[in-house]
């Protein structure tokens, strides 16, 4: 049993009053009476609330969370009593999030029941414990306190966002992916992936008869072709020590591992394959390209254990083993980070060989805080107040790194290289809105 703020007050003004009774007699002989009012009262709030069970608590809460996203933490409580209680609930999240404000305190009627939801983001993937429930419950007397501890410890692993894939795959069925910013693009030209062999009809293109079929058959036969569905699409994640820069809590690779995610799946629900490549100083992961009802759920499983590393990434071991693995022209979406010009052309050998054989599309990010810095909103007043030397000096050096970012794409342009300079937090929309349009102009 736990005594309540209102008991300790109500037993300091007891003491006031008889103590005061040394100095006038009858009051000490009503702190006595008063005394003993309070502890009868006390002892009814601890009949009240320990003559039954009470209070029972339950955590709904999935076996994985989303990594990026807001996630749904669902507290049951169900109550017992038979009389009006006021409760406290306070939920053990992991020490991980910082929360020291997951508690609540509210009336609840008599034999009631309620659901308490907050939500939390994880910005890293791993495992994260969640401990007990504690429930504190206390009559309208308000002396006595019975605490609860409730619900098991239990692990839940944080994946890769999945709960956006929702959104992509509904918006994906129907086709309708400009609801999340991104563009439908008109197609241009027409696949060549062969179907069937049927008779020609009036109206059919010359160019697509089959001479060979027409003599077996003794009569025209035409080639029927449909848009071509099985092209290979594979994410290529770099681990190296540049992928540790954060963003709101999350590093490149956590942002670059979602996107990932994101691509993949609107890519398999386009009926094209998608596949998995990380390496870092050497070939790390390889998942094939799949289409699969079960193959989200593999790109999920590997995704979830890369971390990234110190050392530097070889781009050359990831050619040799991309040409090792990848034998089909496939369109290989690849997540890096340059911080220099410099930086870019030491892998640009490497990248340009890349591009030979496949269509290469490089991603890379671009600090948002370092741009709002470099280019500062226009103000209305005519005579602004001039910056300080030194704030000369930073915004000058901070126009260089946006310079040196349009100049790296410029040249990966120059080179036949595709290129997507873009912010984190937009990074999966603008993905998606590439691939788009690359497979709408039939570069793939």
């Amino acid at each position: 049993m736990l005594l309540t703020n209102r008991f300790y007050i109500a037993g300091a003004a007891l003491v006031f009053v008889l103590a005061a009774g040394y100095f006038v007699p009858p009051l000490f002989i009503i702190g006595v009476v008063l005394l003993c009012v309070l502890a009868l009262l006390t002892l009814a709030d601890f009949i009240l609330l320990y003559h039954r069970r009470g209070m029972r608590a339950e955590r709904i809460i999935g076996n994985r969370l989303s990594n990026g996203d807001d996630n749904d933490v669902r507290i049951r409580l169900e109550s017992s009593y038979p009389f009006a209680t006021r409760i406290e609930v306070i939920d053990e999240a992991p020490f991980i999030f910082q929360r020291r404000d997951i508690s609540y305190r509210f009336p609840l009627a008599a034999r009631a029941d309620t659901t308490l939801v907050y939500q939390l983001r994880p910005t890293r993937r791993g495992v994260y414990g969640f401990g007990r429930i504690r429930v504190f419950v206390c009559t309208r007397l308000g002396l006595a306190e019975r605490r609860f501890t409730q619900g098991e410890p239990v692990d839940v692993a944080v994946y890769p966002s999945f709960l956006r894939l929702r959104q992509y795959e509904l918006l994906a069925i129907s086709d309708n992916l400009t609801e999340t910013g991104a563009k439908r693009i008109r197609r241009v030209g027409n696949q060549t992936e062969f179907e069937h062999i049927e008779e020609y009809t009036p109206g059919a293109d010359f160019r697509t008869i089959n001479w060979k079929a027409s003599a077996r058959r003794h009569q025209l036969m035409v080639n029927i072709y449909q848009d071509e569905r099985s092209q290979r699409v594979y994410s290529i994640i770099d681990k190296g020590r540049v992928m540790q820069q954060a963003f709101q809590g999350m590093t490149l690779l956590d942002y670059s591992i979602n996107a990932a995610l994101a691509l993949s799946f609107v890519a398999m629900r386009k009926m094209d394959n998608a596949g998995l490549i990380t390496f870092h100083q050497q070939f790390d992961s390889f998942v094939p390209a799949d289409r699969r009802s079960n193959h989200i759920q593999t790109l999920m499983d590997t995704l979830y254990s890369q971390q990234t590393t110190f050392g530097e990434t070889d781009f050359s071991a990831l050619c040799t083993s991309v040409s090792r693995h990848i034998s089909r022209r496939s369109l290989l979406v690849l997540f890096t980070s340059f911080g220099s010009m410099s930086a870019m052309q030491r892998q640009l050998p490497y990248l340009r060989q890349l591009s030979r054989r496949h269509c290469l599309l490089v991603v890379f990010f671009e600090d948002d805080d370092l741009r709002a810095f470099a280019n500062p909103p226009s103000t209305n007043t005519p005579h602004p107040a001039p910056d300080s030397i030194e704030t000369l000096y930073q915004r000058t050096i901070a126009e260089k790194f946006e310079y040196e970012k349009r100049l790296i794409v410029s040249t990966l342009q120059q080179n036949g290289i595709y290129a997507l300079l873009t912010s984190p937090s937009r990074l999966s929309i603008a993905v998606i809105n590439k691939y788009l349009e690359l497979k709408s102009r039939n570069v793939l």
